[in-house]
């Protein structure tokens, strides 16, 4: 069952290539629609099979052999199918949201080209087994979004393109230059749980290997929003249409996660990291996003850059509990992978209905389109309450055992002035989220809720919004669907 892992790469690739010489001959905008809609339900299907494959036996396809030590491989591990898994669903969910959403868009088949076009590579970047693998995946996903940021062709999208393009790029060159340390530094080159490095190769380059390992935090937290690599995200993200909005915050983010946690602990291993300087200086900058990132968006009126701000202090939370290299925390971190996904994705939904029905784009402009989009502004509502942490949804889970794996961590005064940050970014995330329910429901009547063209998403906009609400608050009531898996994943990467 090995050939499923590039079969899972390929064959939404090899469609976008088709749909090059095909799109001519689709004039219609539900037959673009229903391709794209049958390829991203195959390829989401194709990675629950390897799901269930992996169970019971590991599936690993080498696709090429570059060297006797360098190849291009897959391999399907419990981490890789959580990424993969989150991806599928999102892009499909996403995918039914935008048939809608884009009907009246320009450069449609475009977008979905490029749409499709990710399908494939993210898996091969889950499914990577070594470094260089994920490398030149990662470095395709960054070329293949980018038009998703391009999308209207304006001013304005062209200069968010060309700042996410080159912030991308250094901080990919930065975490290149780790890999050459990296791979110098060892035999075998296979992710292995507690790292693969030959400890006879690393003696006496102890302190290079850390100067190196923070430079691939740095590069690769560029594309997870980490401070100070993180001022392509709040430009980038509001720009695109509002289906690209979505993926960038919710999935595109987290390969700069998937990419740290490969580093530090499949690749170098955290027990070489614990306790340096590495790991405090990470957990600064970790902390410094997140406090900054939930500040910018309070004081940010722009709809979609608020969301994308608040993007940069959530993704944080993750790096923070990563960086505490606790079990407690890292499983925080994971749910929070799961969780913010989840959320901001529907957070970004529901602005991209607002802002087409009622062309408002500033959050105080929205006094009154509750009554006039009940249904979207209640599952704005129910993102933004577990967005903020509070019980019972999902956010309040992940968070609680971020402030647990901190205060248990032994770091310090990070044990404390971490879960401290916290508590502020979520009364700060209160601020600058729930103002939207509370005007849209409770302001007098205005002009936005006079225009006549204010009103509720139709059902293939609004069936998305609903799932990802719904969503969103089952499983911070059912949290064991995922913690008992999630446990295991968490255990395995501290020694």
């Amino acid at each position: 069952m090995s050939f499923l892992l590039p079969l899972t790469v390929f064959f939404p690739l090899v469609c976008a290539f088709a749909f090059l010489f095909v799109r001519k001959k689709i004039s219609t905008h539900f037959g673009v629609c229903l391709y794209t809609g049958v390829v991203m339900c195959v390829s989401a299907v194709l990675n629950v099979v390897v799901a269930i494959a992996s169970a019971g036996e590991e599936l690993r396809f080498v696709l090429i052999k570059i060297t006797d030590t360098v190849s291009l491989t897959f391999k399907a591990d419990n981490l890789s199918l959580v990424f993969a898994l989150l991806m599928s669903f999102m892009f499909v969910t996403v995918g039914f949201y935008s048939f809608d959403y884009m009907r009246h868009e320009e450069n449609t088949k475009r977008f979905y080209l490029f749409y499709m076009c990710l399908i494939g590579i993210l898996p091969g970047m889950y499914y990577s087994a070594d470094l260089i693998s994920l490398y030149l995946f990662y470095e395709m996903m960054t070329l293949f979004s980018l038009p998703l940021v391009l999308h209207s062709l304006t001013k304005e999208a062209i200069s968010a393109g060309f700042k996410y393009l080159f912030y991308s790029i250094g901080g990919a060159l930065l975490s290149l230059m780790a890999i050459f340390v990296i791979y110098s530094m060892s035999s075998e080159h296979e992710f292995t749980a507690g790292g693969f490095l030959d400890p006879t190769l690393v003696s006496g380059k102890e302190g290079l290997l850390l100067a190196f390992v923070f430079l691939a935090i740095i590069g690769f937290g560029c594309k997870a929003g980490l401070f100070p690599m993180h001022d392509w995200l709040p430009v980038a993200h509001p720009i695109a249409p509002a289906p690209a909005s979505a993926l960038l915050s919710g999935i595109i983010t987290k390969s700069g996660v998937l990419a740290i946690i490969r580093v530090v602990f499949y690749s170098v291993g955290a027990d070489r990291i614990m306790g340096t300087w590495v790991q405090y200086t990470w957990m600064i900058l970790a902390l410094v996003t997140v406090f900054m990132g939930s500040m910018l968006a309070y004081c940010e009126k722009g709809l979609k850059k608020r969301l994308a701000f608040s993007t940069v202090s959530q993704v944080s939370y993750v790096l923070f509990g990563l960086s505490l290299m606790n079990p407690v925390a890292i499983l925080g971190a994971l749910l929070h992978v799961i969780f913010h996904s989840v959320i901001k994705d529907d957070l970004f939904l529901v602005s991209g209905v607002i802002i087409h029905n009622t062309g408002a784009t500033r959050c105080d402009e929205l006094d009154g389109v509750g009554r006039k989009m009940p249904a979207s502004i209640i599952g704005f509502t129910i993102a933004s309450v577990a967005l903020i942490g509070i019980p019972p949804a999902s956010g309040f889970i992940s968070k609680w055992f971020l402030a647990e794996g901190a205060l248990t961590s032994g770091t310090g005064a990070f044990s404390v002035i971490g879960p401290v940050v916290l508590l502020v970014s979520a009364l700060l995330t209160a601020g600058y989220l729930l103002p939207v329910m509370i005007d849209g429901f409770f302001k007098g009547k205005t002009e936005t809720e006079e225009k006549p063209f204010s009103h509720e998403a139709k059902p293939l906009s609004l069936v998305p919004i609903v799932v990802l609400s719904a969503l969103a608050l089952l499983l911070g009531i059912f949290p064991g669907i995922l913690t008992g898996f999630l446990e295991g994943i968490a255990g395995s990467m501290i020694p």
